[in-house]
């Protein structure tokens, strides 16, 4: 009887893989989700895979990183995607789901790095921040006099007097974005640790305060298209906006940077470190659909060709810092061996 279950279970299986393998087959178009950062990166190297192969672009979406992720460990066969890209590192959560609905093989990948921006007009007033006066600018706490209060700062200069005098409107990324993740960690975070009393608390009273935004006008969730967020700072020469570096660097004649601790971000400074607002970005592949999505292999082998994201890459072309050399060889060497990403396990 245990045999005889055994065996039914077994076929069962292999039906089901067979399955899922003939449904993959019917798609001949790369699906890939994700950061919205990683996104001019993935659609540019989408761009000369076409070109390159005469065959079918990649889908590319934008849906942000936790987006991403949730469709990305939805599954595997044509109902999901192969590769998401990603403006951190894939969360434990994240993980479990992926495996819980059997994608149990997936390689990380990462391309470079990335600062994190804020930017506003041209037209606009030439302006330095420091990560404590961002917080107070945009936390839905802070401290006044000693105690943590609701935020009363509506203009930058109820901040400083040495700031411009215009209302704090800030554009920025919703819960469900990496790039919001990074902004909170890398500005929020630091900036909190500025005022005595609220670093003073402990655990998830500190996080709390640290992390949440204020919802009560000046920080305004512009979305996942960080296009959208560009247009409108073009209408408001007041109005900042936080995004990836290679956004700020496509809209250089009607951007400009912020600087932030007194450092503005560029490649340099990126590389360097001193520009203390800098991240990893990174895809992930869905190994169960390498050798079964058409083209899917060849895709990952030019996305981290030298003529890609190396230096002097098209990549970097548009704002992305590459890896070190070495770096780039160990990330070539995973990506061509299926390497399962097992952080987690």
């Amino acid at each position: 009887m245990k045999f005889s279950t055994f065996a039914s279970v077994a076929v069962l299986a292999t039906a089901a893989l067979a399955a899922t393998n003939a449904a993959a087959q019917t798609r001949d178009q790369i699906r890939i989700v994700g950061s919205s950062t990683v996104f001019p990166y993935t659609q540019a190297v989408a761009e000369q895979f076409a070109a390159m192969t005469g065959g079918t672009a990649p889908v590319v979406e934008s849906t942000g990183t936790g987006g991403g992720f949730q469709v990305f460990c939805g599954g595997v066969g044509t109902d999901f995607a192969d590769i998401t890209g990603a403006s951190r590192a894939m969360t434990k959560s994240e993980y479990d789901l992926c495996m819980a609905n059997g994608v149990d093989s997936i390689t990380e990948v990462l391309i470079g790095y990335d600062g994190l921006s804020v930017a506003h007009s041209q037209q606009g007033p030439d302006l330095a921040l420091t990560k404590a006066q961002i917080f107070q600018a945009l936390a839905a706490k802070v401290e006044v006099n000693g105690e943590i209060v609701d935020n009363p700062y509506r203009n930058w200069s109820d901040i400083d007097a040495s700031l411009p005098a215009a209302p704090i409107t800030v554009f920025g990324p919703p819960p469900t974005s990496g790039t919001r993740d990074a902004f909170v960690e890398l500005v929020m975070h630091d900036g909190c640790e500025a005022f005595p009393a609220i670093d003073a608390l402990e655990g998830d009273a500190k996080d709390e305060v640290c992390e949440r935004m204020r919802q009560d006008g000046p920080f305004v969730e512009a979305g996942e298209n960080d296009n959208l967020i560009v247009q409108r700072l073009n209408a408001d020469p007041n109005a900042l906006g936080i995004f990836g570096y290679s956004f700020l660097y496509e809209n250089t004649d009607t951007l400009k940077p912020v600087a932030v601790d007194g450092v503005e971000p560029s490649p340099e400074t990126i590389a360097d470190g001193s520009y203390g607002v800098s991240r990893p970005l990174f895809f992930y592949i869905k190994n169960a659909h390498k050798g079964v999505i058409p083209g899917l292999d060849e895709f990952v082998t030019e996305y981290v060709s030298e003529e890609s994201f190396g230096e002097g890459g098209y990549l970097s072309e548009r704002g992305l810092i590459p890896l070190p050399a070495a770096d780039r060889d160990a990330t070539r060497a995973a990506v061509a061996g299926g390497e399962h990403f097992s952080r987690y396990q």
